[in-house]
Formats: C-alpha cells, sequence, structure tokens
C-alpha cells in the first residue's frame, strides 16, 4: 500500500515537473497569437514588394550598393611609401606573412635601389607549418594531464595547424630561419592552395596527439621528433624542400648588374635588411571593448613553441592614427589588419561606410558601434595587408589611407584598397609599427604585467 502511494506521488510530481516545465517553455517561445502579430511585420507597401522581388534573384551585396557613392574616390595621396609591385597570395590564409614580408621589401627595394622584387612566401610558409606542428605537439605533451574535455585541450585539437597568422609569426621565423629570394624557393600548387594540405597535416596531427597523451613520458619526447620527421618529409612533398645555400644576381631598378653571391638564408638576411625584428617593432590594437592603455596577451597564440605570444598595447584610434602618420611620412610601411570584408568595393578597390545601403534595402537601422560588433562577434581582424599612404588635410588631418593586398594587381585600385578615415575607425584593429614611432609614455606600457587572455579569445582568430 505504501509502496503505490509512493509510486502515485512520485508519478504526480513527475507531471508536475513536466506541466511546469512545458508551461516555461510556451511562455517562450512562439504561439500562434503571436506568430499572428509577428506577420503583420509584412505589410505588402510596394518598397517591401519591390525589395522582395529583387532579392528573389539578386544578391543582397549587389542591391544594396550605393548609386550616390559610385564615383571613385580620389587617388591622390599627400603621403605615400614608395613600393613596387603587387604580390598574390592565391587561395591561402597567409595575408600574415605577405603583409609582414611586403613591410621588409618596401624598406629593401628603397634601400638597395631595386626594381620589382618578392621575398619567397614558400620559404617562410615551409618552417612556419612545421614550427606549428611542433607548437600543437609540444601543447599536448603540456596538457596530458588534463581531460579531453578540458578546453584548453579542446583548442588545442580544434586547432592543430593552419596557415593564418599575425605579426610574431613572421618576426620569430625570420629571426631563426632567415629568408630566401623568391627565386630560389618559388610558390607550389600546394603553397597557393593550402586547404587539402592543411586537412591533411590536421589529420596527422591529432592522431599524433591521441598517441602522445597516452604515450610514457620518457618515450614521448623522442616519438614527437618521430613525428616531426614525417611532418617534415611531406611538407617537402608539398612545398619544395627549403635550400641552405643558393646564388642570388643583384639588380638595381634600371636592369643593370650590381652582384652576384653566394647565402644562406640567414646571411641574405643579415645582408640585405639585417634588422632585429623581435626587439624593434611593436604591436598596438584598438579594441574599445576593453580598457586602453593595457597590455594583453593572448596564451598559445604564436607560431613558435620557444616564440613570443601575441602581446599588444591597446589604445584609441587617434593614437594609433598619429603613430601611422609619422611612419608614413617616414617612409616606413606598417603591418595592418582590419575586418576587410564590411562595406569592400572590391572592384573599385574602396572601403567606405557610404559604399552599401543596407538599411534602405530592408526597412530598417543597423546601430551597433564599434565596441558592441566585438562583443557580439560581429566584427574582428580578418585580414592583413600593410599600410603604404595617408592623404591629410591642410590641418594635418587624415582624410583616407591605402593599403598595399596580396590578391594581386587585378583586384582593388591596382591592387591597392583605398580606405575612408571613417572606415579606419570603424573596421581598423592592429597596426605593428618600429619603436621610433612610437611615443616614450606608450613603450613604458610594455614594462607592466600584460593581462593574459585565452587562445579562443573571439579577437585573435588568426589573419588569413
Amino acid at each position: 500500500m505504501k509502496k503505490n502511494l509512493f509510486r502515485t506521488t512520485m508519478a504526480a510530481a513527475l507531471l508536475l515537473t513536466v506541466a511546469t516545465a512545458a508551461a516555461q517553455h510556451s511562455a517562450g517561445g512562439i504561439d500562434a497569437a503571436m506568430l499572428e502579430r509577428i506577420r503583420r511585420g509584412y505589410t505588402g507597401t510596394p518598397s517591401q514588394r519591390a525589395a522582395r522581388n529583387a532579392l528573389a534573384s539578386n544578391s543582397i551585396a549587389a542591391l544594396a550598393v550605393n548609386a550616390e557613392n559610385l564615383a571613385m574616390c580620389d587617388t591622390h595621396f599627400s603621403d605615400r611609401v614608395p613600393t613596387s609591385g603587387i604580390t598574390n597570395q592565391k587561395s591561402s590564409g597567409r595575408c600574415w606573412l605577405f603583409t609582414g614580408l611586403n613591410v621588409l621589401r618596401a624598406r629593401m627595394i628603397r634601400e638597395h635601389d631595386l626594381g620589382e622584387f618578392e621575398f619567397s612566401q614558400n620559404y617562410c610558409s615551409f618552417f612556419d607549418l612545421l614550427e606549428k606542428s611542433n607548437l600543437f605537439l609540444q601543447g599536448i605533451l603540456d596538457t596530458r594531464e588534463l581531460p579531453l574535455t578540458d578546453r584548453k585541450v579542446e583548442w588545442l585539437l580544434k586547432h592543430p595547424i593552419g596557415d593564418g597568422g599575425q605579426f610574431t609569426g613572421v618576426s620569430n621565423l625570420i629571426m631563426k630561419y632567415g629568408v630566401v629570394p623568391k627565386s630560389a624557393m618559388p610558390e607550389t600548387f600546394q603553397s597557393e592552395n593550402t586547404a587539402q594540405m592543411a586537412r591533411i597535416l590536421s589529420l596527422k596531427l591529432r592522431e599524433y596527439a591521441l598517441e602522445l597523451r597516452a604515450a610514457k613520458p620518457a618515450r614521448a619526447v623522442a616519438r614527437k621528433e618521430e613525428m616531426l620527421t614525417e611532418i617534415y618529409r611531406i611538407l617537402v612533398c608539398c612545398l619544395g624542400e627549403p635550400p641552405a645555400e643558393f646564388e642570388w644576381t643583384r639588380y638595381d631598378k634600371s636592369g643593370r648588374k650590381v652582384s652576384t653571391a653566394r647565402y644562406t638564408p640567414k646571411s641574405f638576411y643579415d645582408a640585405f635588411i639585417g634588422e632585429q625584428l623581435e626587439q624593434n617593432y611593436v604591436m598596438l590594437m584598438n579594441d574599445p571593448s576593453r580598457p586602453y592603455n593595457k597590455v594583453y596577451e593572448i596564451e598559445y597564440d604564436r607560431h613558435v613553441y620557444d616564440g613570443e605570444n601575441w602581446l599588444y598595447i591597446n589604445l584609441p584610434i587617434e593614437r594609433l592614427k598619429a603613430i601611422a602618420i609619422a611612419s608614413i611620412k617616414a617612409q616606413t610601411a606598417l603591418y595592418f589588419s582590419c575586418d576587410v570584408g564590411k562595406f569592400l568595393n572590391r572592384t573599385a578597390g574602396t572601403l567606405d561606410l557610404a559604399n552599401f545601403d543596407y538599411g534602405s534595402l530592408f526597412g530598417t537601422a543597423f546601430p551597433m558601434d564599434k565596441k558592441a560588433r566585438i562583443e557580439t562577434f560581429a566584427s574582428g581582424s580578418s585580414h592583413a595587408m600593410t599600410l603604404i599612404a595617408v592623404d591629410l588635410d591642410e590641418a594635418g588631418e587624415p582624410k583616407k589611407w591605402m593599403v598595399e593586398n596580396s590578391w594581386g594587381p587585378t583586384v582593388g585600385y591596382r591592387g591597392n584598397l583605398i580606405l575612408t578615415d571613417e572606415w579606419f575607425d570603424e573596421y581598423m584593429f592592429r597596426l605593428v609599427a618600429e619603436r621610433r614611432f612610437v611615443p616614450e609614455e606608450v613603450l613604458k606600457l610594455l614594462d607592466e604585467e600584460p593581462v593574459l587572455l585565452p587562445p579562443w579569445d573571439p579577437m585573435f582568430a588568426a589573419e588569413e
């Protein structure tokens, strides 16, 4: 009797719980009455029907083009860094590498009176992927005591390798491995089309990760080296073997031979650049979602295990502009990254808030500011380019900027993109400048203990 009463009581309690949960769920759902009210939002006015008809067979971007802004903007710039030639990363995520090498390329062309010249992006890519493989495998060893469900372990396994990155990859890799001219290690199909290679490497690295987590500590270190040997072999098959030594003939911009000599990658860098990259550049950010005048470091956001994490100073946008202007006036290009997909007219090569009028097309407004877009994952840095020009008005205030892109010479304005100063405010995020252009009071902030951010922070996805 007591057992039956207990069962009846428990059943009643369960039914009450289910009914309560259903009521709560129903209260947050779309019921028939709410749906009827929602339906009244479309009234079939002529403008609504016109938008609906147009959207049925055209892209949103094509219909949102602002016809009042189609005229090409003025292409004059008051201050410009001399450059020569446009690079093309093809179907790869190496914008960060092309940008960093283009900053150095502009300097080498200027200082050594060269014509068009490119460093081998493929050479640096090779060692980037090898170092990232080691970074991943060592990260697996460092976290082997944590469960697979730990967020850091999950992050590692979700991102074993890729060809995206940021400036510390440029500085750490070049200081460790040097550079070579493009003729010494040209591009291959796989270097220009990296998706399949990345999938193969990722699959292999995840396989190795499980093995290392199960291996005895005494065996794990030696086994990691064997794994990297296999990764190296795969990379040679895909990208070619990096030269240990090569011959290069230097010509001036008029095509006259200057010299022929043999170099190693390190001696070539020392002969023509010779700069200590890791000490001479400061990484800056404009992120209004976090306090300004503070230093931030992102864990695991590096390319080389024994290299540097991405460490930056967060500054108001006007401080970044002043640093950029000082650098350009001194004919020194800068590493620059932004949310390039927003309001981009690829044909004209302009980044302008007035390029597209989405509000009029849909009869609504999009009022979020930069801080709100960052906090809601609506915007973030996605692409790196080389900042080479600014146009200043009579008061010395910027009107527009120009970046050298790495999408080839036929995309944009002669391979470059022109951005309005208003667009710069809203969608520019990162700048890397030489220390000589950064005010002393800003440099002193680097003495502070940085705020450590996790690798999955949304603002620090790899630039591609």
